[in-house]
């Protein structure tokens, strides 16, 4: 028999982990706020995803705006939309009130919308699908109430369908803020510089409501509570389109003034976004094609890890006093906000924050598929 091998002790065995796990936690966290850009931007120069052909661009269109007690938007959003760059003939203007309780239908009917759907409260989701159903257009295009369109924006979008592969389509919105003490700004930019560059090598892994389109043959209709933003388009990817992004489309919209209060807002979103996470199907692998797994795991799935990550890094930190002292510069910077670095701190512990929130808000209460405007976003 064999020498007998001696155990390691417990306090080698245990340091081994916490060694592990702090390099684990600190290696994932680096890949998913800098390493994923180094990785998407090298992927999409070298190893673009090639078109699918060209068809005749959609002719007729619908542009759905689903609203919610948006009296103060309402005529603005429907006057915007009539006067886009598009045959007025092949337009279709449709405002779906989600139990609006104000004057909205009233005032987008005196605005010239071409239908205007009186709903009961049912939530976003739901009032658009009533829309789609109430159209025949080739082309359904989505806004949020508050967005202004660039007047070719809806020609541009309407452009990346002359690819038969393409389902699904966003814009680019940009968020407007007088105040200038928001750090969206930041963190949208880099957001759309990642977007790009996953539509050029595969699939966009998110969109915005403010400006996107969809296909009518590769419209799905999905959970009231997951929203079309996320959902959209890796179910469409799934079942073999492609969601691209096209960053000559602009919208621009009105942002949260503060950093706290886009952290409300950030945290209500995740509470729509978990559902998809846990149950919607996006990390479920079956449907992916190679490429767009890697982005979806980069992007998203570590993305929604990261204030968990954190955790096990702070932990394994204590035996480390650099590392600890790193982290705790973070927080305390943070807490001060008094630099533009400050800010950027602050703009980013609330967002990691509000993800774990938005999953405590969900476990705890559920979601529900209604929505109020955000009174600072008009």
């Amino acid at each position: 028999m064999g020498a007998h091998r001696p155990r390691p002790p417990r306090a080698l065995r245990s340091g081994a982990i916490v060694s592990a796990l702090f390099w684990i936690s600190a290696g994932l966290l680096a890949y998913a706020q800098a390493g994923y850009a180094l990785v998407v931007g090298a992927l999409a120069r070298l190893k673009p995803r090639p078109g699918g052909g060209a068809v005749g661009a959609p002719t007729r269109a619908a542009l759905v705006i689903a609203a919610h007690d948006e009296e103060a938007v309402i005529e603005r959003r429907v006057r915007n939309a009539l006067d886009l760059d598009w045959p007025r003939e092949m337009l279709r203007v449709v405002v779906a009130c989600d139990g609006c309780t104000d004057a909205t239908a009233e005032r987008a009917r005196a605005a010239g919308a071409d239908l205007v759907l009186d709903l009961p409260r049912g939530g976003k989701v739901r009032a658009q699908d009533a829309a789609v159903e109430a159209t025949a257009a080739e082309l359904i295009a989505f806004s949020d109430a508050n967005a202004v369109w660039e007047l070719d924006a809806l020609k541009r979008l309407a452009a990346a369908f002359t690819d038969p592969e393409v389902g699904y389509a966003c814009g680019r919105v940009t968020f407007t803020n007088e105040a200038g003490t928001n750090q969206e700004g930041l963190y949208w930019r880099y957001e759309l510089w990642l977007r790009e560059r996953e539509s050029r090598f595969a699939s966009v892994t998110a969109g915005n409501g403010a400006i996107y389109a969809v296909r009518r043959a590769a419209y799905l209709k999905v959970d009231p509570i997951m929203g079309h933003d996320l959902s959209l388009p890796f179910n469409l990817v799934k079942r073999g389109w492609r969601a691209v992004y096209v960053p000559g489309a602009r919208a621009t919209e009105k942002m949260v003034p503060s950093v706290e209060g886009e952290f409300a807002r950030k945290r209500r979103m995740m509470g729509h976004t978990w559902p998809i996470v846990v149950r919607g199907g996006l990390v479920d692998p079956r449907g992916y094609p190679p490429r767009y797994a890697l982005l979806v795991a980069s992007h998203r799935v570590l993305r929604y890890a990261t204030p968990f990550l954190h955790a096990a890094l702070l932990i394994a930190s204590l035996r480390r006093p650099w590392a600890l002292a790193s982290q705790l510069t973070l927080l305390g910077a943070a807490a001060s906000g008094r630099t533009r670095a400050g800010l950027v701190a602050r703009y980013y512990v609330l967002t990691t924050a509000s993800i774990a929130l938005g999953l405590y808000d969900w476990l705890r209460h559920g979601t529900e598929a209604g929505w109020d405007p955000v009174e600072e976003a008009r």
